[in-house]
Order: C-alpha cells, then structure tokens, then sequence
C-alpha cells in the first residue's frame, strides 16, 4: 500500500444523527484498506441544498450519517499499486481529485443498461449510514474512503478549490442534463431556477454555442446575476410569455422542482423540443399535462438524477477551461473549519448563500 500520510489514530467526522441542526465531531479509526480502496485526505466540501435540508429536518436520511458531497481531496493511500482517473492518467499519491457521487459495482442491471448512478450495490457519497466502514464516505470529515468502483477525476493544480467542489454534484449533473440535447449551438435554452445548478447551466449552454439563454427566478438578486454566467435575459416566472422566445424555445432545464416551473416550459417549448427536468427530488405537487400536445409538438420529457462517470469527466474539463470565465469561485461565500460546522451550517441556511465551504 503506497502512503502519503499515516493516520494511525484516525480521523474526525461531523455526524449527524437526525437532531435538526445538530452535529457532533466524533474521532473515528481507520482500518487497512481492503483491494481497491483509496483514502483520501478532504481538502475541501461545500454544503449542497440538500444537506441543508437533511440537517434542517426536511428531508429524511439514514442516520447517523455524515453528509457532504461536493468534495475535493488529496490522495493519501492507495491500496492497490495502480490506478488510474478517467481520462487515463495514473493517479499518485498528492494528487488533488474529485470523484462521482455514487460508487458502482460494474456489473448489476442498471449498471450494464448504462445508468451506473442508479447501481444496486452503489456506495453514495455524503448519504450513506456511518456505520463501520462507511463512516468515513461523506465530505464533512478529515478523511474519505473511497470504495472500489470510484470513479475519479485528476484535478488541474492551480483550480480554485471553491471552483472545484462542486464539480461532482451540481456540475457533472448538468453536464447530464445537456448531453442528451446535442448541438446547442444556435438554439434557445430556458433555466428555471437560478441556485448553482441554474447557474452552471446557463454558463454550460452558452460555453456550448447557445444563442441565446433565458434564465428564471422569483428572487431578484439571483436574476441579477444570471448575466455574469452567461444568461442573455433574465425575468421573473410567468414573464416568459412577453418574451419574444415564448413559444421557440429549444430546451428546458428545469432545476427548481416547481411545478409552476415545468408548466411554463411546457407551454413554451418549440416543436420538437426538449424538457429536461432535474429539480423534482421532492413531492412538490403534480402538472397538468395535455397528451396530445406532446405528441402533435414532438416534446421530449427527460428526467435527470445524479449522473454517469463520463458527465464527471466533462465537468472538469468545463471548469478547466470556463471556471474564470463565469465567477464560480464568488459563489462559495465563506469558509469554515470542520469544528464550526454547525456554524456553517446556520450560516448558509441564514444568510442565502448559494454555497458555505467546509475546509477541516
């Protein structure tokens, strides 16, 4: 086994055991590592909405747990000699990485009809129950263990760690949410929702060739700073329809779960075009839905959840070459240490922020 630092005594973790609010610090040892694991010292993890949720009370996980998966690591050990990213490039011990938020065995049936991010026998970062080995598989900690089938992606030394967290969660899923629409180039692209996906989505369609990029929100100062990420229009929902757009556009990305939301895509959307829908993780109401107009129009509805490894890779080589284009690294508001998580916590519930950072 190839070390880079030893931690004989083992890490911290924040744990979260299903008080709204509240998480412990707990020091917790690290075994040997088992054939194809890798330990990964956590350099840094910012705080996605959903684990704002799960420690707010409103969304259910397992617990106790330890959450966080927008996550960036330093290879610490390797237990096998070799390994490799997904580009190919051998990985080594120091070397800064990212990797998929679910674990997949290879081999199963979701897995072999291509939708490894739905595996049976998946390891999920930041969502699994701590208990034994799996105490360690989430960001809010010193250390992660990574489980065989990890798919991982070698980091550009200089990235702004601010820029790099997100790149396995909100990143790499709009890099799925825009693959199956092919050439972008020309086209009319509607975001509704501007947190950091609709964010990131914007940036991706108009870095893709996207002529125009339409983006949608209730609160003003998301509004405002759409145009920094490359929207070309931004308006309140329910304007869409005084915009010459309405009625032509290309594909939706619809981020925010509102069915209000999906209901305005759908009514503008141009023949033959798509509806991409990411934000409907939650039981947040039904939308009317016509048959025949989806049918006379030619829609196409897709539902997007997580991702595959290649969306990973095709997020890094995004921020790689966009990361200072669109501001990404203004997004992560404030850092804390790992023994003020609460703190961090409260503060990105508090203040806003599309994202608060952990850095143990």
């Amino acid at each position: 086994m190839s070390v880079l630092l030893t931690r004989a005594a083992g890490g911290r973790a924040a744990v979260f055991e299903g008080l709204p609010g509240r998480l412990t610090i707990q020091s917790c040892p690290v075994s040997d590592l088992a054939p194809g694991e890798i330990l990964v010292e956590v350099i840094g993890c910012t705080l996605c909405g959903s684990d704002l949720h799960t420690v707010e009370g409103r969304r259910q996980v397992a617990v106790p747990t330890v959450l966080g998966h927008e996550i960036v690591g330093r290879i610490a050990a390797m237990a096998d000699a070799e390994a490799w990213d997904l580009s190919g490039s051998p990985l080594a011990i120091g070397d800064p990485i990212v990797w998929a938020i679910v674990a997949s065995c290879g081999s199963c049936p979701q897995c072999q009809q291509g939708l490894p991010q739905k595996c049976s026998h998946g390891v999920k970062y930041g969502h699994e129950r701590a208990t034994g080995r799996r105490i360690f598989t989430g960001g809010l900690a010193d250390i992660c263990l990574l489980a065989p089938g990890t798919a991982i992606v070698k980091l550009p030394a200089d990235m702004p760690l601010a820029v790099a967290c997100p790149a396995g969660c909100a990143t790499a899923t709009i890099a799925a949410a825009l693959e199956p629409a092919g050439d972008l180039t020309g086209r009319t692209v509607a975001v509704f929702g501007l947190g950091l996906l609709g964010l990131t989505a914007c940036g991706m369609a108009r870095a893709a060739g996207a002529a125009e990029v339409i983006a949608i929100d209730p609160l003003p100062d998301r509004r405002a700073r759409a145009a920094a990420f490359g929207a070309t229009v931004a308006v309140e929902p329910g304007f869409l329809a005084a915009h010459p757009a309405a009625g032509r556009i290309d594909l939706s990305v619809e981020v925010s779960g509102a069915p209000r939301a999906i209901a305005e895509a759908l009514d503008h959307a141009a023949v033959g075009a798509a509806i991409h829908l990411v934000g409907s993780v939650a039981p947040l109401g039904s939308v009317p839905l016509d048959p025949e107009q989806v049918v006379r129009r030619l829609l196409t509805i897709r539902g997007i959840h997580n991702y595959a490894p290649r969306h990973l890779l095709t997020a890094v080589r995004f921020l790689a070459d966009h990361g200072q284009t669109f501001p990404f690294a203004s997004l992560v508001e404030r850092w804390y240490p790992l023994d003020q998580v609460e703190a961090a916590f409260a503060h990105a519930v508090g203040s806003g922020a599309v994202r608060v950072g952990v850095r143990p």
